[in-house]
């Protein structure tokens, strides 16, 4: 039996303002660097085995790895897979919208010039498949909100509104078992 963790980024400045970042590579705000930090120190604290930390590219998620990388000397690398999902036209409007929640459910649209719900878990799935054929190793994800939601759907059936509606705090962990 194998596991792994998952770690959202900290706090982005679209965070902040309740926009949608998805593919755009927005930074961490002072919070969201204090909570990679407090992320780092958790991990110590708990005593948490973890060999190798791999990250989205996009600069929230890696400079939150990256910090936790520092302070508790595992590993990191870039894992383009895990960049998050692309939203098209939804990029940059508030978070909350009835017709972004409503977008969500439509998981084969692309949101015009973005990526399909679809497309999006075949890159993520074929990834989980890769860590979960690797038990001997312990793995933390640092991503995004959107793949958290990806992730949890690998390990459990969701309903289509469990599904658009799962998300977890800024620098939350998450263990998974398999």
């Amino acid at each position: 039996m194998g596991h792994f963790y998952f770690v959202r980024h900290g706090e982005s400045l679209w965070n902040a303002q309740n926009k949608i970042c998805g593919s755009t590579d927005i930074d961490l705000t002072e919070k969201g660097y204090a909570q990679a930090e407090e992320t780092g120190r958790r991990i110590m604290e708990q005593g948490l085995k973890i060999d190798r930390i791999i990250s989205s590219p996009l600069l929230r998620a890696w400079h939150t790895a990256e910090t936790i990388s520092k302070m508790t000397g595992i590993p990191a690398v870039k894992e383009e897979r895990l960049i998050e999902q692309a939203f098209g036209k939804y990029e940059g409007t508030p978070r909350d919208s009835e017709e972004f929640r409503t977008a969500k459910m439509r998981f084969i649209d692309s949101y015009d010039g973005g990526e399909s719900m679809f497309h999006a878990v075949h890159r993520i799935y074929s990834l989980l498949d890769e860590i979960t054929s690797q038990e001997d190793t312990v793995y933390l994800i640092a991503a995004h909100n959107g793949l958290a939601r990806i992730i949890q759907s690998y390990f459990r059936d969701m309903t289509n509104d469990e599904y658009a509606s799962f998300g977890i705090r800024n620098c939350e962990i998450i263990r998974f078992d398999y």
